[in-house]
């Protein structure tokens, strides 16, 4: 028995070994010195629990990014979600602004400010539909970017995400601002702005494609949120509302 102990603890020593000499960058930036100690001994042991701690991992980031985006969607569709929100509230294009100051001052006020409403209604009613848009790249999240995101900033979900959706996520969500931009009326009140603009324009430069605009602008102001979201998770313990969060989330700490 004590023979069978002693081999067992040689064996755990010189794979130990093994790992510092051969420089497993991997494993040893993926896990803590205790952690990468604990899955060796299971290797040795035949155990599952390298297996185990990855898929907890991986689950935990995909809950993460699951949880932030509902309530993200929940805060920026609900009326005046965009409207009110000073963070995300989609003003004017640029190139839109110095002639709109202008017609305000001409008694157009009104007019500027339909468009305004029209565009950020249109962003709350498009952000509704962004749950399962969200959902399908989160599920193709992999092992090592789970793991570089747990350690990442405060905002490595979401960065990471963006960086690798934002071109598909425009080409879904373009035809769903452009339905909703018709239901609030947008169209309508950008022909009466454009019609004013075009008239008492102060730049050489044209108006405008507005359903690019609007929906970059929604797109940021999603992200935007998530991102606040994110961190909320990840700093503050009663954000973490289910208990595989408390688990990963926890440990990070």
């Amino acid at each position: 028995m004590k023979k069978t102990l002693l081999v067992r603890l040689i064996q755990m020593l010189f794979a130990v070994f093994v790992v510092i000499i051969c420089g497993c960058t991997e494993l040893q930036n993926s896990l803590p010195a205790g952690e990468m100690f604990g899955s060796v001994v299971g290797l040795l042991q035949g155990s599952q629990s390298v297996s185990m701690n990855e898929q907890t991992v991986a689950a935990g980031l995909k809950e993460a990014l699951r949880v932030g985006t509902e309530r993200t969607v929940g805060q920026t569709s609900k009326l005046d979600g965009f409207l009110t929100n000073a963070l995300i509230r989609i003003a004017l294009p640029e190139e839109l602004r110095t002639t709109a100051n202008v017609l305000k001052k001409m008694g157009f006020g009104s007019q500027v400010n339909a468009l305004e409403t029209a565009m950020n209604r249109a962003a709350e009613k498009a952000s509704g539909e962004a749950k399962a848009v969200f959902w399908e790249a989160i599920t193709q999240m992999t092992l090592k970017d789970a793991y570089s995101i747990l350690r990442g900033g405060d905002t490595a979900a979401t960065d990471y995400f963006k960086a690798r959706t934002s071109a598909s996520l425009n080409s879904r969500f373009q035809p769903i601002v452009t339905e909703k931009m018709s239901q609030v009326g947008a169209y309508k009140a950008y022909n009466q702005f454009k019609s004013t603009y075009n008239t008492f324009a102060f730049t050489s430069k044209s108006a405008p494609d507005l359903d690019s605009y609007v929906t970059q602008k929604t797109i940021d102001g999603l992200f935007l949120v998530l991102a606040q979201e994110e961190k909320r998770i990840r700093e503050d313990p009663a954000a973490r509302t289910t208990a595989l969060l408390k688990q990963v989330f926890g440990s990070a700490n």
